[in-house]
C-alpha cells in the first residue's frame, strides 16, 4: 500500500484553533482507508498552525474529514494536502468553520465540469424559504461552515465611533454638513450618492408631472422651450416606485424630481411634485419658491430615496437577490466545480448577515419596522417585482436610463472599469475549463443551477429577464460577472468595504493558470485604483466608494 503524507493547515483567525480530535479517511478506487486519527501530543490545531501524519491509501478521489469535540470549540481548516511516494502534492481546500460532531468530504483542489468528473460527488443541501408573495426564496438557515467565527464577529462589533463628534470625523462628514442644503449636492447624491442608480434621461415629461415653461425660465433663462431642452441637454426625472398601500396615501411622499444639467455645468434641481397624481393639493415645488418650502420638498424626496435605497437598492438587489445564487450554488454544484470556486469567495457570509438581519431588524417591531415610514409590511411591497435581469446587469442598466453623457457621474465611470476588469477575469477563467458553446450546454450541474436560481430566485418569472438556461460561453461570462458585480462593486457603491475586491487569500483554484488570472486581475484593479485616486485628487468632494481598494469581495455587512 502507497504511503502518504497529511499535512493539515489551520486559519491565521484569533481562536481558529482547536484541541478537538479529527480524523481523516482517504478514499480512491479500491476502497475507503481506516480513519486515520490526525493527533500528535499537545494542540495540534493551533492558529496558523500546518501539522503532518503519515497515513496509507491507493490513488486518490475524496478526503473525509470528520471532527469530534471533546469542548465546545470551533475549528477553521484551510486546507489539507497529501503528499504521495511520488508526484505532486495533492491540495484539498476547506477554508470553512467546523463546529460539533461533523463530517466533511473535501475533493482534490483541480477544478472540474461535469463531463471531466464521473464520480459521484456529494453536496451541501440547503432548504428555501419564502420571505414575500413575490419575493426570491432565500436560506433558512446558514450552515457553520459558512458563518464567521466568534473572534470575527467580535471584532466587527467593538468598531465604532470613539472620539469626538459623528457629524465631523472625516472630510467628506464635514462636506455634507456645509452643504447639505445646496441644490447643487442635492443632485449631486443622485449620481454619486448611496443610490445613484434611479435617475434617468427624461426626454419628454410625463402626463402626471405638468412642469410649465414659465416655471423653470428663472433657471433655465426667459423664451426656452423645456420640451427642446430636454430634447438635447442632460436631463432626468426620478420616478420612484409606487409609495402607496392599495391607493391609499401614506406618511410618505412618492416625489416626481426634474433635475437639469448644462453642458460642463453641475446637475441641478428645476421641479419637484410630491405625489404622483397632480393637482390643487399636489403643487409642483421651484427653486424660485422661499428657501423653507422648497429645502422640505427636498427633505421629502430624500426620505422616499432613503426608503427605495435600503429595501430596494442595497437589500434585494444586492443582499437577497445574490443570497439566492449563493443557496443554489451549495446545493446544484460540487466543491470541485470551476464555477463553484470562482464564487465562493464573493458569498463569503451572505448568508449568515441576511439571516441575522432578517431576524433582528426586519422582524416585526423590531428596529427597521418601527423606523421606516412605510413599515415591515409596506417596504415589503416595494421589492416586489422590482428586479430584472437588465437591472443587475451594469451596462444594460445604464443603457436603459440613458444617462451615458451626464457629466461627473463617477458613479457610472468607476461602476464600468471594474466591471470590465470582472468581465476580462471572468473571460480567462470561462475559457480555461469551456473551450466552446457546447461545453456550456453539456454541462448539467451548471444548467441546474442556472434553472433553480430562475424557479426560487425569481419564481419563473419570464418577465424578469433571467434566463433559466445558458448555451454559449458569452451568456456564461455576462451571467457570473453580473454576480460577482453585485456581490462586490455594487454593494460598495450602497453600503460600504469589508475584503478588497481581487483578494483571494482562499485558494480554492490549485491549478496555475486560474491563479495567473487572478494576478492579471489584481493588476487591472490596482490601475483602475490608481486612476481614481488621481481623478480624485482635483474633485472638492472625492467619490471613493468604487476604490477597489475599498470595494469588498463579498456581501459580508
Amino acid at each position: 500500500m502507497s504511503k502518504y503524507c497529511v499535512r493539515v493547515a489551520t486559519g491565521t483567525f484569533l481562536d481558529s484553533g482547536t484541541w478537538d480530535n479529527v480524523s481523516v479517511s482517504l478514499v480512491g478506487p479500491a476502497g475507503e482507508s481506516p480513519a486515520l486519527p490526525l493527533d500528535n501530543f499537545g494542540k495540534d490545531f493551533s492558529r496558523g498552525a500546518v501539522s503532518a501524519v503519515g497515513a496509507g491509501s491507493p490513488a486518490l478521489y475524496l478526503l473525509p474529514t470528520r471532527r469530534e469535540p471533546s469542548i465546545p470549540d470551533a475549528w477553521f481548516c484551510r486546507w489539507l494536502q497529501l503528499t504521495p511516494p511520488q508526484g505532486a502534492p495533492l491540495r484539498f481546500p476547506c477554508y470553512q468553520w467546523l463546529e460539533g460532531v461533523r463530517s466533511l468530504v473535501l475533493r482534490e483542489g483541480t477544478a472540474k465540469v461535469i463531463w471531466q468528473d464521473s464520480h459521484p460527488l456529494l453536496c451541501a443541501q440547503l432548504f428555501w424559504q419564502e420571505w414575500g408573495p413575490l419575493a426570491p426564496h432565500l436560506g433558512v438557515t446558514a450552515p457553520g461552515s459558512w458563518r464567521p467565527g466568534s473572534s470575527e464577529r467580535w471584532q466587527c462589533r467593538r468598531q465604532g465611533w470613539h472620539q469626538g463628534d459623528p457629524l465631523h470625523a472625516s472630510p467628506p462628514a464635514e462636506y455634507v454638513f456645509e452643504h447639505w442644503q445646496e441644490d447643487a449636492f442635492f443632485a449631486y447624491q443622485f449620481l454619486n450618492g448611496l443610490n445613484p442608480v434611479l435617475i434617468r434621461r427624461c426626454r419628454c415629461l410625463p402626463e402626471n408631472f405638468p412642469v410649465t415653461d414659465a416655471m423653470v425660465a428663472p433657471v433655465l433663462g426667459p423664451g426656452t422651450s423645456l420640451q427642446a431642452e430636454l430634447e438635447v441637454r442632460s436631463a432626468g426625472v426620478w420616478p420612484t416606485f409606487p409609495l402607496d398601500i392599495n391607493g391609499r396615501p401614506q406618511f410618505v411622499a412618492a416625489p416626481l424630481t426634474l433635475l437639469h444639467q448644462r453642458p460642463g455645468g453641475p446637475l441641478l434641481p428645476l421641479a419637484i411634485q410630491l405625489t404622483q397624481i397632480p393637482g390643487p393639493d399636489s403643487p409642483i415645488f421651484l427653486p424660485s419658491d422661499s428657501a423653507e418650502d422648497w429645502l422640505l420638498a427636498k427633505t421629502w424626496v430624500r426620505n422616499s430615496e432613503f426608503l427605495v435605497h435600503e429595501m430596494v437598492t442595497h437589500l434585494l438587489r444586492t443582499h437577497f437577490v445574490m443570497e439566492a445564487f449563493f443557496v443554489s450554488l451549495l446545493r446544484q454544484l460540487p466543491m470541485c466545480h470551476p464555477i463553484f470556486k470562482l464564487l465562493l469567495p464573493h458569498f463569503r457570509y451572505t448568508i449568515y448577515i441576511n439571516i441575522q438581519a432578517r431576524t433582528d431588524l426586519f422582524a416585526p417591531g423590531k428596529l427597521l419596522d418601527q423606523v421606516r415610514a412605510l413599515g415591515g409590511l409596506g417596504s415589503g411591497g416595494l421589492a416586489e417585482g422590482a428586479v430584472t435581469y437588465r437591472s443587475l446587469c451594469l451596462p444594460h442598466q445604464l443603457a436603459d436610463r440613458d444617462i451615458q453623457d451626464l457629466a461627473h457621474y463617477y458613479y457610472r465611470d468607476d461602476a464600468l472599469r471594474i466591471w470590465a476588469a470582472i468581465e476580462s477575469f471572468v473571460s480567462e477563467i470561462v475559457g480555461i475549463y469551456y473551450p466552446d458553446d457546447s461545453a456550456v450546454s453539456r454541462d448539467v450541474e451548471l444548467q441546474a443551477w442556472v434553472r433553480e436560481i430562475f424557479q426560487q430566485g425569481f419564481l419563473s418569472c419570464a418577465s424578469s429577464g433571467v434566463p433559466s438556461s445558458l448555451d454559449s460561453c458569452a451568456g456564461l461570462i455576462e451571467y457570473l460577472t453580473m454576480v460577482i458585480f453585485n456581490c462586490s462593486a455594487q454593494h460598495a457603491a450602497v453600503n460600504s468595504g469589508q475584503r478588497r475586491l481581487g483578494t483571494y487569500p482562499d485558494e480554492h483554484f490549485t491549478e496555475e493558470a486560474p491563479q495567473r488570472s487572478i494576478a492579471t486581475f489584481q493588476s487591472r484593479l490596482a490601475q483602475v485604483s490608481r486612476d481614481i485616486r488621481e481623478r480624485n485628487r482635483d474633485l472638492e468632494l472625492p467619490y471613493t466608494y468604487l476604490d477597489p481598494t475599498v470595494v469588498e469581495n463579498s456581501i459580508a455587512v
